[in-house]
């Protein structure tokens, strides 16, 4: 009999993780993967498995979660992403506590252990990277953030014990577009708390985000992939504010 949790797992053009992750999850009753009219051979995948696929125009990822997470037909909703990856002992944990005739908890927390380059992360700031990813459908719900979104509660949210494994970038070049994109969204987010941008934001604060990563949160501990790592990160960081003062520049000439 299988358990009685809902799965989604978002996607676009994931058809290089797709398959490995449906896989994993063929225990739980229900398995949304909700789509956003991926290009390559995602849908094929997904369609010779008995997930269930739903397509749906993204508009972002708090908003698209959203949306999945009131399709789930399960109280408890596992949200995954095509990069990541269960282990058997998160696995074991996931299934006890959906099992449980009743908890206090309205999500749980679980940290994440990253690879880079085929190699672990244990540093460069990700350390402590969590995330909360099982949640009680009707007890929680993303922010409205256009990066990092995070999931919002009035209940408590208790910590899983094992990690979730997360093989974030294909590529050097995969991480470069991904950060870019991102760095672009985030400008989106951070528009209204910036009046200028000065040589603060494009010197400073990236200058900042490699010391805090490289130096303080020992992303030196990592090797060469931990350099590279911090700096693609300052790197977006400077994208951001580049982006937020082409904005301003656009907003002034409306005005």
């Amino acid at each position: 009999m299988k358990l009685a949790l809902t799965v989604i797992i978002p996607t676009y053009n994931e058809e290089d993780h797709i398959a490995s992750l449906l896989e994993q999850v063929v225990w739980a009753d229900e398995v949304l993967v909700v789509d956003s009219f991926s290009t390559d051979a995602t849908v094929e995948l997904v369609k010779k498995t008995t997930a269930k696929l739903l397509q749906r125009t993204y508009t972002g990822p708090a908003d698209q979660k959203n949306w999945a997470i009131r399709q789930a037909k399960h109280d408890w909703v596992l949200i995954l992403d095509a990069d990541e990856r269960l282990s058997p002992g998160l696995t074991e944990e996931i299934k006890t506590i959906v099992q449980q005739p009743k908890t206090d908890c309205a999500g749980y927390w679980m940290y994440r252990q990253n690879y880079f380059m085929g190699k672990k992360i244990n540093y460069s700031g990700l350390q402590r990277d969590k995330v909360v990813r099982l949640i009680q459908r009707d007890l929680c719900a993303y922010d409205n953030k256009q990066v990092h979104e995070e999931i919002e509660s009035t209940h408590k949210i208790g910590f899983l014990e094992h990690k979730l494994a997360h093989y974030t970038y294909k590529n050097l070049a995969h991480f470069l577009a991904k950060n870019e994109r991102y760095a672009l969204w985030s400008a989106e987010d951070h528009l209204p708390k910036v009046k200028r941008v000065t040589w603060w934001h494009l010197l400073i604060k990236p200058f900042g985000r490699f010391f805090s990563q490289y130096i303080i949160k020992r992303g030196c501990l990592d090797g060469q992939a931990g350099f590279i790592f911090c700096v693609i990160m300052a790197w977006g960081v400077f994208l951001r504010y580049a982006r937020i003062k082409e904005l301003l520049k656009e907003k002034e000439g409306k005005a």
